[in-house]
């Protein structure tokens, strides 16, 4: 149904109900009413204070997207959902993210890093703009409400299409032509996909860090490498980037990165995996045997533990020398060819068991949900069941950690607001 045809139902106002009052179901909710001001849009929300992960996102100052303007770039961050993406990104993409926020009185600013927070570096400024749109926009906002099912309804004289019935908690129902669900990861809304035909990948954790027990880290907590390469070895999945040494092994971003890779990977292998690490990236193992053997001419007195020729923490170094048998006190004149080759092999494909993963980095992300294949991404309707979208994290999509979720949150939603197409 285009445009035109989103008039009425038999002379009354078409009903939209959305489930989920995060950032995919506010914005969803705002942008159909704002598209068909005919329309009577209703969101559901179970909690009793909608827009929690808005809150509490990057670190309570809510990182509302990454200054990556390129749809085709801004892809390249999705470990799952990035190809379904591509055509989506070129109709709502970052630029328009930021258009949409400031035309509301909302500015954004951009950090070092790319993520992309309001200028007052609060997310009640986020809140307060959506409230204010959902009261302007004449959307129903109804909080403490569960949902517990929904049916299909069979489409009535002279409609192509059926509309929906909600049963909620309360034993109340709601029935409405178009039904958007956003729920996020919560399983209701894996439940209600299901029973309206859908398939769903099972939901596993994304972007945490690795438990890794190994005597080269021991007493390292703390101790950061500014650019390291890590590789799940079987899988072939490698990500560059600082990584740090903490209590209970590995964390940092290329770390985390990595876990949203090999998210599914990691699952299937009940987190048991083996990790290589490349210390230093930037050089190829020729040029480090070269520098070591000059370190080892030019300085033949000195001992190795105090001379590190690289860009590297000191105690990880000795720690990398010790675990090749290297005594500390051992002068470089002393070192052998095999010993330096030893070295090399240490510093660039260290092998490393990790044991298990670490606890949820950001709690609220993981992989899995609707499978991407029943929708069409064009307008997020469903292909199974005319009139019922999808947006936000409900899908089979996850983005690293740098507000690249809440972007795909707002380009599905967005595109679902558009309620063309059936």
């Amino acid at each position: 149904m285009g445009m035109q045809g989103f008039k009425a139902v038999n002379d009354r106002p078409v009903k939209v109900v959305v489930i989920g009052g995060g950032a995919a179901g506010f914005f969803g909710a705002i942008n159909c009413a704002q598209n068909h001001p005919q329309s009577e849009v209703t969101i559901l929300e179970a909690g009793r204070q909608p827009l929690l992960k808005v809150k509490i996102s990057g670190g309570g100052r809510c990182n509302v997207t990454h200054a990556c303007f390129d749809p085709g770039m801004l892809v390249t961050h999705y470990p799952r959902g990035g190809k379904a993406l591509r055509g989506a990104f070129s109709r709502f993409q970052v630029q328009d993210t930021v258009n949409w926020f400031e035309s509301r009185g909302v500015r954004l600013k951009t950090e070092e890093d790319g993520r992309m927070f309001p200028t007052t570096d609060d997310s009640e400024t986020i809140i307060h703009c959506l409230m204010q749109q959902v009261r302007e926009s004449g959307v129903r906002l109804r909080t403490g409400v569960s949902v517990v099912e929904v049916r299909r309804l069979s489409p009535s004289e002279g409609e192509n299409v059926g509309g929906f019935e909600i049963v909620l908690k309360s034993g109340e129902t709601l029935s409405c032509d178009r039904l958007l669900v956003a729920t996020g990861s919560n399983p209701l809304g894996y439940k209600i996909a299901q029973s309206l035909g859908h398939q769903i990948e099972p939901p596993v954790p994304s972007l945490f860090t690795f438990n890794i027990t190994d005597p080269r880290f021991q007493d390292l907590a703390g101790v950061a490498v500014k650019m390291a390469r890590v590789q799940l070895r079987d899988a072939k999945l490698t990500q560059t980037g600082p990584v740090l040494i903490t209590h209970w092994g590995l964390s940092g971003p290329a770390i985390l990165k990595l876990s949203a890779w090999g998210a599914r990977y990691l699952y299937n292998h009940k987190y048991r995996a083996t990790l290589t690490i490349d210390w230093l990236p930037e050089y190829n193992p020729e040029l480090l045997r070269e520098q070591l053997q000059a370190v080892k001419s030019q300085l033949p007195r000195k001992a190795v533990a105090t001379s590190c020729p690289f860009p590297i923490p000191r105690r990880l170094w000795e720690r990398l020398l010790a675990s090749r048998g290297i005594d500390m006190e051992t002068r470089w004149a002393e070192i052998s060819k095999k010993a330096i080759n030893q070295v090399v092999e240490e510093l660039t494909r260290g092998e490393y068991p990790i044991q298990g993963k670490g606890v949820f980095k950001e709690e609220f992300v993981t992989c899995g949900g609707v499978s991407l294949k029943e929708v069409n991404f064009k307008t997020m309707e469903s292909r199974c069941c005319p009139g019922l979208y999808f947006a936000g994290e409900v899908l089979d999509i996850d983005g690293v950690t740098g507000g690249f979720n809440f972007q795909s949150a707002w380009t599905t939603s967005w595109l679902a607001a558009q309620m063309q197409g059936s």
